[in-house]
């Protein structure tokens, strides 16, 4: 673990000097002298969270193929066009036939990819290098292949097997967190700062993390589903430290030993640079991060009525 905990040392401390602010802004403060993090944000982008095949050797693009990119991405997942290829694709049908889900209205994952530095990325991941998940360990090979094999043929005869943002107990996609990533809807999130408490709303299933200031990690006997998040000052940029995750929320694989070391950096009035560490010695073979923006939205947050007139459940628990 110490290694691990050395590693992160050095991308925090390494990788993640860079310009923070934009030059020449002044940053909206708090009567205590720190960023002003408060208001509407939202990080719906274009950008996938691991690099596309496409994009092997290519962590950035220039506007012109970017633009290229975003044009044909929009068009693909245009559900309101029946003939379009995810419907198609997805054995769906075409004209008159096809069926989807959501129309586009309901979608929201940005009309851009996310652009850092003047640069757009291709992956949320920027390392490694590759802008992939680092392969997993064989413990959890192993442990993978132990729950597949474990698992009833039918996970719909009870409720509790089916997944947790099915049981509108936490947004799909880890769009809470830790680590906070877009997803396609819902995306946006409300904060609201203390010196002592800072608190992160977010819209999807109105989850609500609240970061401790300058405390320490509790440990307590009953693991909350987003962890417990202990936060200070690195001069302007906020750092959320995140550990005692449940089990049972395993973002991509992993256990209860996750930790996720999260900056914000406000750069300007309109966007707040975001960076995540992960590490879990059980799941990765070696600690990965990401870096994407948060952008300022006009909000509101709307409600997220998960349960109410949601027939899913009883439709899919009625099915088995």
């Amino acid at each position: 673990m110490k290694m691990f905990t050395l590693f992160t040392a050095l991308v925090l401390g390494v990788v993640l000097q860079l310009p923070a602010q934009t030059p020449g802004t002044r940053l909206p403060r708090t009567a205590d002298g720190h960023p002003d993090l408060q208001g509407i944000w939202t990080n719906a982008t274009l950008t996938p969270v691991q690099r596309p095949a496409a994009f092997a050797n290519k962590p950035t693009l220039g506007d012109a193929e970017a633009k290229a990119y975003e044009k044909h991405e929009l068009e693909v997942n245009n559900i309101d066009n029946q003939n379009a290829p995810i419907l198609v694709a997805a054995g769906s049908g075409s004209g008159d036939t096809a069926v989807g889900g959501y129309n586009s209205l309901f979608w929201d994952r940005g009309s851009e990819l996310a652009r850092v530095n003047g640069i757009k990325r291709t992956s949320l991941i920027v390392d490694p290098p590759d802008g992939r998940v680092p392969p997993y360990t064989a413990e959890a090979r192993k442990r993978f292949a132990a729950a597949r094999s474990a698992a009833p043929v039918e996970s719909f005869d009870n409720f509790q097997l089916r997944p947790l943002s099915e049981r509108c107990l936490l947004g799909f996609g880890s769009t809470a967190g830790p680590p906070m990533l877009p997803v396609y809807y819902n995306g946006n999130y409300q904060i609201i700062q203390t010196p002592g408490t800072i608190m992160i709303l977010v819209e999807m299933d109105h989850d609500v993390r609240v970061i401790r200031m300058n405390g320490k990690h509790i440990s307590p006997p009953v693991r909350q589903w987003l962890g417990d998040s202990v936060g200070h000052w690195d001069g302007d940029t906020l750092v959320v430290d995140t550990t005692d995750f449940r089990s049972d929320t395993h973002f991509q694989g992993s256990t209860d030993r996750l930790h996720v070391v999260e900056r914000f950096t406000r750069l300007d009035a309109k966007t707040i640079l975001y960076k995540a560490v992960i590490e879990d010695p059980s799941t990765f073979s070696r600690p990965w991060m990401m870096e994407f923006p948060f952008v300022s939205a006009p909000g509101p947050v709307y409600e997220y009525a998960c349960h109410e007139g949601n027939y899913a459940m009883t439709d899919i628990l009625g099915g088995a």
